[in-house]
């Protein structure tokens, strides 16, 4: 599947969408004082604290990755020859998407061996 990602890039794009999601929640909010005058005060206030919440939100997943990405090995993509992180015991290059594992046993060299080619007859 060519589209997905490695998991460093989409824990960053959650945080990102959460601080898009949060700054349109308060400008929706906003609008309310324009469209119901006094009430939208209260309207807008309760949008903000949830636009808050959603920020707040994305700035722990942004330090979170941010942590992980420290600690994380850096390996050479067998694919593309860039270099890569990678996260737990199997990940996505972030250039080309190519599953990257550490376990031999879902590791996969490209030429089928007879015992794969005899189990799928």
């Amino acid at each position: 599947m060519k589209f997905r990602a490695s998991k460093i890039s989409t824990m960053r794009t959650w945080g990102l969408l959460l601080v898009l999601g949060g700054m349109g929640l308060m400008v929706f909010g906003t609008s309310g004082i324009l469209l119901f005058g006094q009430v939208g005060k209260i309207i807008a206030g309760i949008f903000m604290v949830f636009g808050l919440l959603a920020c707040a939100a994305s700035m722990i997943i942004y330090f979170w990755v941010g942590m992980l990405s420290t600690s994380a090995p850096v390996i050479d993509c067998p694919e593309c020859g860039k270099r890569t992180k990678m996260l737990g015991k199997t990940d996505r290059c972030m250039y080309c998407h190519t599953i990257l594992t550490w376990d031999p046993a879902m590791a996969t060299t490209g030429v089928p061996s007879e015992e794969q080619t005899l189990s799928h007859s």
